[in-house]
């Protein structure tokens, strides 16, 4: 079992290799949830991601104990980073397996530390069963991503910083997809604190730990379904299950939309870009999974590895939960002048349409009428209610 002294070690590896970033505390965020929120930014660090701590912690204990030819690592993208990273200090050839889903942006990160990326499978399970066939054809060393308690001491350094920072938090969230991560962080802080909760958060359409620590065994997921590729893991490790089991108080899910939401916020509010998996914890807290009132919490916004070719979709379905886009349908006349009356109003009431698309010839539609479905920018929900309900008032039926 890993000990403080553990953790500490890997601190010591890794020091004047990564960033040290301060927590920062949000008065926006504290406001909005009732507890005193902090953030804990691993979207700014090295490799733009918490995973270069376990990566680089274990290929550099391997290093030093001698041996070693080449790694082989699977991985969603942070992962791979991180061992590419640490692979290319040492000079050792790196080969990084990813999920064919894996974002361009994370495959390209990549390949720039050298590393040989090789896409394969629908999901990280998959990746990892073709690295495991490259090990043994190779006789490479397989960097586990999470099921290893080097990797674990490396993640849970992030403790040792929070604590450092904040020494009366009452609770920490943290993102859980394999494990490796949460399970570094509980076992270093219930050590050190056991007063202080760690509460885990997973996507709903990737459950598995969730499922498992209701369960106290694994349960693997029959599939996954998220936004959240970082943590979309459809079996979690062995070894990080104990820790879990063990030092976690609670585990807790958000959907996809919490998540754009969270993300949107961070853009909007602190300037940061973080990715779904990272965002997460933050969408936990901002929607009051647990009662959180009055208490000082951390959110480990774990990395801000985003594909920009799918950041506008996650802005847009943010915009849509926070409510400023709103969307519906109505019907009008199909004569000349409605299009024009209709799109008064909307002005009229300090909205602007985005999106208009206009049918004459649905087939439930009386003959003379038409129906637009229309994409709204308003300030937020009252705003959108305040609109719909003066529609109304003027004679436009609202549709779903």
């Amino acid at each position: 079992m890993l000990s403080v002294n553990d953790f500490q070690t890997a601190a010591g590896r890794l020091k004047n290799v990564i960033h040290t970033i301060p927590l920062s505390s949000s008065k926006t965020f504290s406001e909005m949830s009732g507890a005193e929120v902090y953030l804990k930014y691993e979207n700014q660090q090295k490799t733009g991601s918490f995973k270069v701590r376990g990566a680089y912690n274990k290929i550099m204990k391997r290093y030093e104990q001698g041996g070693l030819q080449a790694v082989v690592a699977s991985s969603a993208g942070n992962h791979a980073q991180g061992v590419a990273f640490a692979a290319s200090q040492i000079g050792v050839p790196a080969t990084i397996v990813m999920p064919r889903s894996t974002p361009i942006a994370k495959v390209s990160a990549t390949e720039g530390y050298g590393a040989k990326v090789v896409l394969h499978g629908a999901i990280y399970d998959e990746a990892y069963a073709k690295a495991c066939e490259i090990v043994e054809e190779e006789g490479a060393e397989f960097i586990h991503p999470f099921d290893d308690e080097d990797v674990m001491a490396g993640q849970g350094t992030i403790a040792l910083e929070i604590l450092s920072d904040l020494p009366t938090v009452d609770m920490i969230f943290v993102p859980a997809g394999g494990g490796g991560l949460i399970s570094g962080i509980s076992a270093c802080v219930k050590q050190i604190n056991p007063r202080i909760q760690v509460i885990g958060v997973q996507a709903e359409g990737a459950n598995s730990i969730v499922a498992s620590f209701q369960k106290e065994k694994i349960m693997p997921s029959s599939s996954v379904h998220t936004i959240a590729d970082g943590i979309a893991v459809k079996t979690p490790g062995e070894k990080t299950m104990g820790y879990i089991n063990q030092y976690v108080d609670k585990m807790v899910t958000v959907s996809d939309a919490e998540i754009a939401a969270a993300i949107l916020l961070l853009l909007e509010r602190t300037k940061q870009v973080v990715e779904p998996s990272g965002a997460a914890p933050l969408a936990a807290v901002l929607n009051q999974k647990i009662d959180i009132a009055g208490k000082k919490v951390c959110c480990v916004l774990s990395g801000g590895n985003i594909d920009m070719s799918f950041i506008h979709k996650i802005v847009e379905k943010g915009l849509v939960t926070r409510g400023r886009h709103l969307k519906f349908s109505t019907i009008m006349p199909d004569a000349p002048g409605a299009l024009e009356r209709f799109a008064h109003l909307v002005a009229d009431n300090n909205a602007n349409i985005i999106r208009f698309q206009h049918d004459r010839v649905q087939a439930d539609l009386d003959i003379g009428d038409a129906i637009i479905h229309v994409v709204c920018e308003v300030g937020g929900k009252e705003h959108g209610e305040r609109l719909l309900a003066v529609l109304r008032k003027n004679g436009y039926q609202i549709l779903p």
